[in-house]
Formats: C-alpha cells, sequence, structure tokens
C-alpha cells in the first residue's frame, strides 16, 4: 500500500479554512442563540460512544458506521448522529428531570461512504430534541424552530416538505398486506425521492389496477391543508386516517404560527432512519438539490435506554447551509499597531484596550529592513493597508522609528 503523502487526508473529510470557520461559528451561534430564545438548552455529548448502546440505537447501518477497538477489546464507534447520544442522556444522567425536556446540540458527526460517492464522512449539526410530549403542539413547535433555525442561519429561501410515517405504512398494509418485500422496495424508491422506480414496483405488482392507481395516486399528493382531504379519501385504514388527521392538527398550529408559507405536506416523505414513527420533514434550500435540515418523531428510541418517552426533533445540516448563506455584511474591524521596542509596554497596552472593544489587533516590531511596513508611508489614513496578506482597517504607529512610517 502507498504511504500517504504529509498533506494529504482520508477520503470524506476536509478542511476549514478561517473564512469557513469565520461563517460556520457565525451560523452555528446565531442559531444556538435562536433555540435557547425557544427554551431549549445546550448540551455535549462524546465523539465516541459504545457500539452496543449507543451504535446500534442510532439505526445507521453498520456500513456507514466508523467502529474503533479500546484497549479492551470493546467495540465503540465515531458518532453517527446526536439524537442517539441524546436518548442515553436523558435515560440516564437526566433521569430525574421531569418531561418535557428541551435540549439543543452542535457537533460533528461521522459516516462512512463509498468513496466514489463524493459525500463527506465528517460533518456538522445543529439541532433540538423535544422529549416527553406526543402532542401536535410539539411536532408543530419543532417545525416552526427549524423555520426560525434556518432563517437565523441566513438561509435566504426554503421549503419545509411534511410527511407522516403512518399514512404510507397504512396505505401500504391496506394495499399490499402480508407483501413485505414490495412495500420495503416501494419504501426504497421514495426515500431516494426516485418516483420512476417507484412507478416501475408498482407497474410489476400482481395488483387491481384501482389498487396500482390508488398508489401512484400518492405522488401528487403535495400542497396546502387541502392534501389532508384528499389523503382522507384515498386510503380507509385506520392507521393512515389517524396519521392524516394529526398532519391536520399540526398544520393548524403551523397557521397559528404565521409560518404557514413555509411548509407544505408531501405524503411521500418518510424520513432517513428507521426509528422515525410519525410525523417527518426535511427542508430545501432553493437551487440545492439536497435537505439542509431534517427531522420528525420517534417515539420507540427512548425506550432502549430505559426511559419510555414520546420524542420528536431535527438537525440542521449546518455543513451544507455553508454553501447557500452568503457572508456576513460587514467586514471585522483589523488593526494593526507598528511599534518600536522601547515602546512594547504602551503598545502592547493599546493593542489590549482594542481588543476589548472588539477590534482583531496584530503587534508588531518595527524592522527598519521591513518593506512591507515602509510602504506605509504610502497608506494616508483611510481605506484599508495591507500587511503581509492581511487588510487592516487601521494602523496606529507607537514609538520615535515606527512613527517615521507617518
Amino acid at each position: 500500500m502507498t504511504k500517504p503523502k504529509v498533506f494529504e487526508k482520508p477520503t470524506g473529510v476536509k478542511d476549514y479554512l478561517p473564512h469557513a470557520v469565520t461563517k460556520l461559528r457565525r451560523i452555528e451561534r446565531s442559531v444556538l442563540e435562536c433555540m435557547r430564545l425557544w427554551g431549549y438548552e445546550q448540551i455535549m455529548t462524546p465523539t465516541i460512544e459504545y457500539y452496543d448502546t449507543v451504535g446500534v440505537a442510532s439505526s445507521t447501518s453498520d456500513q456507514k458506521l466508523f467502529k474503533l477497538l479500546n484497549q479492551r477489546g470493546t467495540t465503540i464507534v465515531l458518532r453517527s448522529d446526536m439524537t442517539a447520544p441524546i436518548a442515553r442522556v436523558v435515560g440516564s444522567l437526566l433521569k430525574d428531570k421531569p418531561f418535557p425536556i428541551r435540549l439543543s446540540y452542535h457537533g460533528n458527526v461521522f459516516r462512512a461512504f463509498e468513496e466514489e460517492g463524493g459525500r463527506e464522512a465528517e460533518f456538522f449539526q445543529t439541532g433540538v430534541e423535544l422529549v416527553g410530549d406526543s402532542s401536535p403542539e410539539a411536532d408543530a413547535e419543532i417545525i416552526a424552530l427549524a423555520v426560525a433555525s434556518l432563517q437565523a442561519a441566513g438561509v435566504p429561501s426554503f421549503k419545509i416538505a411534511m410527511g407522516h410515517v403512518g399514512f404510507l405504512n397504512g396505505l401500504f398494509q391496506e394495499t399490499l398486506p402480508g407483501l413485505e418485500s414490495e412495500q420495503e422496495a416501494l419504501k426504497a424508491c421514495l426515500l431516494q425521492r426516485d418516483h420512476v422506480g417507484y412507478r416501475d414496483v408498482i407497474r410489476n405488482l400482481s395488483l387491481d389496477a384501482e389498487w396500482k392507481r390508488e398508489l401512484e395516486d400518492i405522488l401528487r399528493l403535495r400542497g396546502g391543508q387541502e392534501v389532508c382531504a384528499q389523503a382522507l379519501q384515498l386510503s380507509a385504514n385506520e392507521g393512515a386516517q389517524a396519521a392524516i388527521k394529526h398532519l391536520c392538527e399540526v398544520w393548524d398550529v403551523l397557521e397559528a404560527y404565521g409560518i404557514q408559507e413555509h411548509v407544505l405536506i408531501d405524503l411521500t416523505m418518510i424520513g432517513d432512519f428507521s426509528y422515525y414513527t410519525g410525523m417527518t420533514f426535511e427542508g430545501y434550500a432553493s437551487h440545492l438539490g439536497f435537505p439542509v435540515c431534517s427531522g420528525g418523531r420517534y417515539d420507540n428510541l427512548l425506550a432502549q435506554f430505559g426511559r419510555p418517552a414520546h420524542a420528536t426533533g431535527f438537525a440542521l445540516k449546518t455543513t451544507r447551509i455553508l454553501e447557500v448563506v452568503e457572508d456576513a455584511a460587514q467586514e471585522q474591524v483589523r488593526t494593526l499597531v507598528v511599534y518600536d521596542k522601547t515602546s512594547r509596554l504602551e503598545a502592547l497596552t493599546v493593542a489590549g484596550r482594542r481588543r476589548e472593544q472588539g477590534e482583531s489587533v496584530i503587534a508588531v516590531v518595527y524592522e527598519s529592513d521591513d518593506s512591507e511596513l515602509l510602504a506605509a508611508r504610502k497608506w494616508g489614513g483611510a481605506g484599508t493597508f495591507s500587511y503581509r496578506g492581511t487588510q487592516y482597517r487601521h494602523v496606529v504607529l507607537i514609538g520615535k522609528e515606527a512613527e517615521g512610517l507617518a
């Protein structure tokens, strides 16, 4: 095997240069502050977890987990999502905290993908979990907070597509009773948003034309509250009916929030994780072909950690949001303090005071052979001054020798 060059890194990970980090941290701070204002408290969990607990509970397939062995031979994993670790905490360290519990987070997660897929193996998520509330109001709160968080992040235009796992499960049980493999094939197509493949699967089913038409009709169930009425006519299955009624109640709450223009009902939504049990949604930014947020209800997960509870939440795909958010309008104020050695104390005191006022300050010692500093003679006190690749709004000269540059 060829030894990697010293500047190479594993496939699927990336370096974030200062400009990108500044942008990422701004998004993170803005979103976490938005979540705080909604009553969510920030939590931090370890990067590594036990495979037999969090790794299994995450429902991420084994092929997508990064597994390691510790010194005792126990299998551990790099966390593949944040929901399962938080469920562990709720069932242990927070076991005496009464419901509902509102928690927020920001962290990096890891998933192993095929190298030729070009997908990132490490990425950042910012999200929330609302544990201990099964009401439509809780689901609506999560969607409303997702909208507010995308706005806080600076995403200019987006849509939230909302569905319900119970509707599809009920519809498939009604139309394809006992045909588990066929049901899974249809779900796989919907998960990949492969509507052509979905129709091909239906075409090859041994069903009456009426049932085939009913299965195809869900592809057209996209829109506002009118979709609920259409879906109620489509399936008489009890589970499907209950799911649609729940979505109708969620929509009523979203209207009260005044955010219905950001949301549409899409009954082909099934969510990316098998632990989703009810409402599920994804957020799409304009001109971006993949979701920038996703979430939903996962009422079965907490039982695996000894504290059964209803739960719902979402995660912003912070790394993807970097691609659609514009840079901050205001430029960081940078100041260059140039001083000679006899004026070191005064110069470093001045630099410290300016930092306290929020300026970014670099202090350098005057050297008579520094050609870039000598170029400061051409700096007339207006605009910016470039020194060693960095732009400065202000230049402060302290000491007789340094002041000679003015």
